[in-house]
């Protein structure tokens, strides 16, 4: 076997990274409120939307703020994988777009999240600590969204 190989495939893998870094996706940096936003479909308590801001918007609005390694690739693709995913399952700057059906289940599913401990994701809070839910913060959310299953018809 030739002892090039390894030093060939090193040299290949670092060039591939190095013109990914010239390779930036798109970022999302709209407005995480405007007409569209939750807080014109139902009342969002102060408590709530400063929840809904340090734990859920990065991923679940018009808005990201990221982090210095967003433009590092390939993280930087992986992010907004991540963040396109999250605002297809739930987007706040949206929610009022949604069908009365559909804002119903999306308080379900946020109920249910909580309860499971699966939001926000580990791999979100591992590097935004402020985004960690205390229990008092995870039971009004928890509150808000189950009193917002009653109010809107399947």
């Amino acid at each position: 076997m030739n002892s090039s190989w390894p030093k060939k495939i090193a040299i290949s893998l670092a060039a591939i990274l190095i013109i990914l870094q010239f390779v930036q996706p798109a970022r999302n940096l709209g407005s995480a409120t405007g007409e569209n936003d939750i807080a014109h479909t139902v009342t969002v308590p102060d408590n709530v939307q400063q929840i809904l801001t340090n734990s859920c918007f990065d991923c679940h609005s018009n808005a990201t703020n990221y982090p210095w390694y967003a433009s590092i690739q390939p993280l930087g693709f992986w992010l907004k994988h991540h963040v396109d995913e999250g605002k297809s399952e739930l987007n706040f700057s949206e929610f009022k777009t949604y069908t009365e059906k559909r804002k119903a289940k999306k308080f379900r599913e946020i109920a249910e999240e909580l309860e499971e401990d699966k939001m926000p994701l580990p791999s979100y809070t591992w590097v935004h600590k402020g985004a960690i839910l205390t229990p008092e913060q995870k039971t009004a959310l928890l509150d808000w969204a189950k009193s917002n299953q009653l109010g809107i018809t399947n």
